[in-house]
Parts: C-alpha cells; structure tokens; sequence
C-alpha cells in the first residue's frame, strides 16, 4: 500500500474575513473530494483570512498512481478558484 499525500499552501486574495475564507475552503474541499477521490483538511492558518494550509492524502496500490493523482490535482487547483498556489509539496510513503 502507497500513501500519497499533499501540502497546499494558498493565498485568497478576494478574501476579507474568516467568514470570506471559510466559503472558499469548503467548497475547495468538497470539490476535491468528489473529483480526485481524496482526504482533504485544512491544517493550518487557521486564524488568518487570507491563507491556508490545505492537506491532501491518497491511497493506490504503485506509487506512480498517487504520484499522477496528486500531480493532476495540483494542475487542476492552479486554474480552479479565487485563490493561488503558493506553494506544493508532495511526498510518497
């Protein structure tokens, strides 16, 4: 079993509150969850409206299918929302 997991940090430039943000990140979520099929928090910059932390994990049987799955996820979130990418890492175990 291979794990494939994920650390999204974005930046939501048309957020003005918590409330702003908190709209953003669910609907993110859920649509990665129905999309890709994948665990998804936020974990971390909990308290800052214009940030965010996002953690994404998967679970395939080669690692080539999470290493695809997690690539073709980053693509996607790069033209997806009202928010940026700022930086992503994955990593395989």
């Amino acid at each position: 079993m291979i794990v494939g997991t994920c650390f999204l940090r974005l930046h939501l430039p048309g957020s003005r509150s918590l409330k702003d943000k908190r709209k953003v990140v669910v609907s993110l979520c859920d649509r990665l969850r129905r999309r890709f099929r994948v665990s998804v928090a936020e974990i971390a910059d909990l308290d800052l409206w214009d940030a965010t932390t996002l953690g994404v994990a998967c679970v395939a049987a080669r690692e080539d299918v999470c290493r695809k799955l997690l690539h073709e996820l980053i693509c996607w979130m790069d033209g997806a929302g009202p928010y940026e990418v700022v930086e992503a890492t994955v990593e395989i175990t």
